[in-house]
């Protein structure tokens, strides 16, 4: 049975809901009508939904308790449920063709209703705070009969959760069934709801994400569809991903998903939130992933969990790629050849000699970026936050060290011929943060930050306004992970 994928409707009118199936048409399977957020006006006319809509409908009226916004009295919810089943038509497009009923809702007479009318019971139950801990057992219990749905939809508190739903999910082979884990966390269980054998997947407006800042972690229907793949996604899958946290901005996937459709392979590359590598690599294990990308604040932490590691990796003590192989995890470091090739296409040089040099940071991102500098014949002053680290780092190869602060403004401006931001500081969404708001730029200088997200910082603005040559990290992205691509598929990257 293929995944349907379903467009949930939350707008406060019938016209915008409608509006919505036909931007969304070509993307999506079914749609959800939630009546709850209807306007009062509107909840008294959409009965005619399905017709109007053209598509498969589940009638759904959300209690606030569920996550809905229905907080009228549960007899008038039954009512309302019941107008949605009345008055049905010999054509079944014209009626709804899922009602969604939740664990603890027992009415005989809406549910006989419905499978008079060929409409199939969702049961469905809703954990806005927690975990399932027995998830086989709840598919179970909530399928009162074999042709109901049931539906588990829970917010996890990290990825080990998620993976549990994974696990779980193999048991439950007998069960038709809807299996979610919400929130930033549970976005793999969207993505691979073939894997994990859900009959439906859930999907939202894009102007719904922007609106909601998206804490319910979900995607919208152009983007399961046209970067993530998902019609196509199978138990042959090959699974790839990118770890970190936050893991708010990343155009990883964008990168690599591109690229398999295009040269046709068979993969899919997803982005992993995890509170630790440990959980991340659990969930890797479990759901059979062989690569991953890995971003801050993994970078270190990830290496001893290895088997092997290249030795640029070791100098380095920093790792952004893994690969299983042999039931085994190895890393590299994929991070210094990509900044290396991108820094000079930006400088236009063919090394870093007779250059002065600032690095500002002492993380995973400095790690490999120091490393490439040194390469590259440059000499370089590290400045971070804590001395102890800009000390540890700037010793491994040579370089001079200072803390990151008003004070060492003069001694920044001498090593101002590159200025190399490695940090996070002004990524989204903090995007006012400037990790050198101390410094005024001359105009002379080269400045290049790591992050691309926004694609310009606050700090590479004012460089701009100043005069300086400016880049941000996109480039370092792609080269980096056109390396990372051929470790995990074994193919190269297609640069056309």
């Amino acid at each position: 049975m293929k995944t349907k994928i379903c467009l949930v409707l939350t707008a406060p009118t019938i016209a915008e809901d409608l509006a919505l199936v036909d931007l969304y048409r070509d993307w999506i399977d079914i749609v959800e009508l939630r009546v709850d957020c209807l306007s009062p006006q509107d909840r008294l006319n959409f009965r005619r939904f399905p017709e109007m809509a053209g598509l498969p409908c589940i009638l759904t009226i959300r209690r606030k308790s569920d996550g809905g916004k229905f907080v009228e009295g549960e007899g008038s919810r039954i009512a309302m449920l019941a107008k949605g089943l009345a008055f049905a038509d010999t054509d079944h497009r014209k009626n709804f063709s899922y009602i969604d009923l939740e664990e603890d809702l027992r009415v005989p007479s809406i549910e006989e209703a419905a499978r008079a009318f060929g409409t199939r019971i969702i049961r469905s139950m809703h954990n806005m705070t927690g975990v399932e801990p027995n998830i086989r057992e709840k598919v179970q219990q909530l399928r009162r009969t074999r042709d109901e749905i049931a539906k588990v939809a829970f917010m996890p508190r990290n990825l080990s959760d998620v993976t549990h739903l994974f696990r779980e999910a193999k048991q439950c082979t007998r069960e038709e069934f809807i299996l979610i884990a919400m929130g930033p966390f549970g976005m793999p269980s969207r993505i691979l709801a073939p894997i994990i054998g859900s009959a439906i997947t859930f999907v939202t407006s894009e102007e719904n994400i922007r609106q909601s800042q998206n804490t319910l972690g979900q995607l919208d229907p152009v983007t399961i569809n046209e970067l993530y793949n998902i019609r196509s996604i199978t138990e042959k899958t090959r699974i790839f991903g990118v770890t970190g946290n936050p893991l708010t901005a990343t155009s990883s996937p964008m990168i690599h998903n591109t690229a398999y459709r295009r040269q046709g392979l068979d993969a899919v590359y997803l982005p992993l939130k995890a509170e630790t590598i440990e959980e991340a690599l659990e969930f890797a294990e479990e759901t059979g992933i062989t690569g991953l990308s890995v971003t801050v604040p993994f970078k270190e932490t990830v290496i001893p969990n290895l088997e092997r590691i290249s030795a640029d990796t070791a100098e380095i003590g920093a790792c952004n790629t893994i690969f299983r192989h042999d039931n085994h995890w190895y890393g590299e470091n994929t991070d210094a050849p990509g900044f290396s090739r991108a820094l000079l296409e930006f400088l236009g040089k063919r090394d870093l000699r007779r250059m002065r040099v600032a690095i500002i940071g002492a993380g995973g991102a400095a790690k490999a970026i120091a490393h490439a500098v040194k390469d590259l014949g440059g000499k370089a002053c590290v400045f971070n936050r804590s001395t102890d680290k800009a000390r540890d780092l700037a010793v491994q190869y040579g370089f001079k060290w200072a803390t990151l602060d008003p004070a060492n403004r003069i001694l920044l401006e001498t090593w101002s011929d590159l200025i190399i931001q490695t940090t996070s500081v002004g990524m989204s969404p903090n995007t006012e943060d400037d990790p050198v708001d101390f410094y005024t730029f001359s105009g002379h200088e080269a400045v290049y930050d790591v992050i691309y997200h926004p694609e310009t910082t606050k700090m590479l603005k004012r460089a701009q306004k100043a005069g300086c040559k400016t880049c941000n990290g996109y480039t370092m992205l792609k080269y980096q992970a056109q390396l990372q691509y051929k470790l995990f598929t074994g193919v190269d990257y297609d640069t056309k």
